[in-house]
């Protein structure tokens, strides 16, 4: 994580259009790159022409979404490269589980790159393989697996949508995470939740059940850390696994912000720990935060806790709304900012010269199965789809 202390982070004043625009933010990334690496950037996009079709998440670096022909959250740029069959080259700005889910979706002529094969997601990498079958191990022996579906965040490896698949389970994003868990609760009785504990809490409660429904299965731990009665009792496994950026959001930080800035509405992803999702004004996935800000009336404090670039960014384009980072501590996702613009020209201008480098594959046994997982959650009725 990249962090750095701050007084107050207030990204835009719009009370005001003449006065102080706020503090100039310390913690934001060093200028864009050599100026020359935009201009290679922009000569090897137009060479590629139609064969590129380039997809940038909502938490990468302005200089990299410059380049970006689509915006959005994960799942929403997988199925946005599934409809440009014609575009030969993938090329994600994202994080590793990203780009296999485009590879998992696009065709088998269309080859998926990923600029910096270190783009990885913490998150992601707290839920593997192993780990999730030996705990499915624990459930059998405790005598539950058999009513247990697993629902995996699309935030998940392509092996553990596999699994899910495998197993009866689902994928869900954070957007229908509630639709995903009453389709899988008319197939079982209980849940087990990956990778990320925090969404699968917040959406259990948003369903009616209780803190007390739901148990934290450790896998560094033997037998999770739980008992058989415990996991018996559960009705919410929940994988000890959380983002490392929206999980450092405090309930205190809530409280401070409001005592800071009068008439603030608090806006969080449901990533976020469950006290600060309680204290806060509204919950929602990253494009439910963006349409919010976008709907908003002008003057409107808002103080947003998601990935520091995307807030930025929403600051930038609504200058007349008082947009705050939620947390005195800035964090971006030092993974996602990994994907830099010399790693993209890297990329592409060997795509110019014929050469296909860190491209992502997924094998044909996982994808059948993560596609059946991911068929499962598409099948949902009346899903927008969003993450």
């Amino acid at each position: 994580m990249t962090t750095t202390d701050l007084p107050l982070l207030v990204l835009g004043t719009g009370a005001d259009p003449d006065s102080e625009r706020g503090v100039e933010c310390p913690g934001g990334l060093p200028a864009s790159s050599d100026p020359d690496l935009v201009e290679r950037a922009r000569k090897a996009k137009e060479a590629l022409g139609d064969q590129l079709f380039v997809l940038g998440h909502h938490y990468q670096r302005n200089e990299v979404i410059a380049f970006a022909d689509v915006t959005g959250d994960s799942f929403k740029l997988a199925k946005e490269a599934a409809a440009r069959p014609e575009a030969p080259y993938i090329v994600f700005c994202g994080v590793h589980f990203m780009a296999e889910s485009a590879d998992i979706l696009t065709a088998d002529d269309q080859q998926v790159i990923l600029p910096d094969l270190a783009a990885g997601c913490s998150m992601a990498d707290m839920a593997r393989l192993q780990q999730v079958e030996d705990a499915w191990d624990v459930l059998t022996d405790a005598g539950v697996a058999d009513v247990t579906v697993p629902v995996t965040y699309m935030n998940s490896s392509a092996d553990i949508k596999a699994f899910c698949g495998r197993n009866g389970g689902a994928v869900c994003t954070s957007s229908n995470a509630e639709r995903a868990l009453s389709w899988a609760f008319e197939q079982g009785t209980k849940v087990l939740f990956l990778p990320d504990q925090h969404l699968g809490r917040n959406t259990a409660v948003q369903m009616g059940l209780g803190l007390d429904d739901c148990v934290v299965f450790d896998p560094h731990r033997p037998g999770g850390g739980l008992t058989s009665e415990q996991l018996a009792d559960a009705t919410m496994i929940l994988w000890r696994g959380h983002c490392s950026v929206h999980g450092r959001f405090a309930a205190e930080s809530v409280d401070d912000i409001r005592a800071r800035v009068p008439g603030v509405q608090v806006l969080v992803h449901p990533e976020c720990k469950h006290e600060v999702v309680t204290k806060a004004d509204l919950v929602g996935s990253t494009e439910f935060i963006i349409q919010t800000v976008e709907a908003a009336p002008a003057g409107s404090a808002w103080a947003i806790g998601t990935e520091l670039n995307l807030v930025q960014r929403l600051a930038q384009d609504h200058p007349d709304k008082s947009i705050s980072f939620l947390d005195k501590t800035v964090c971006f996702c030092s993974t996602m900012n990994r994907i830099d613009l010399p790693h993209f020209v890297w990329a592409l201008e060997n795509l110019v010269d014929g050469n296909v480098v860190n491209r992502i594959q997924v094998d044909p046994e996982t994808e059948r199965w993560a596609k059946l997982a991911l068929q499962r959650m598409l099948d949902l009725p009346g899903e927008s789809h969003k993450d």
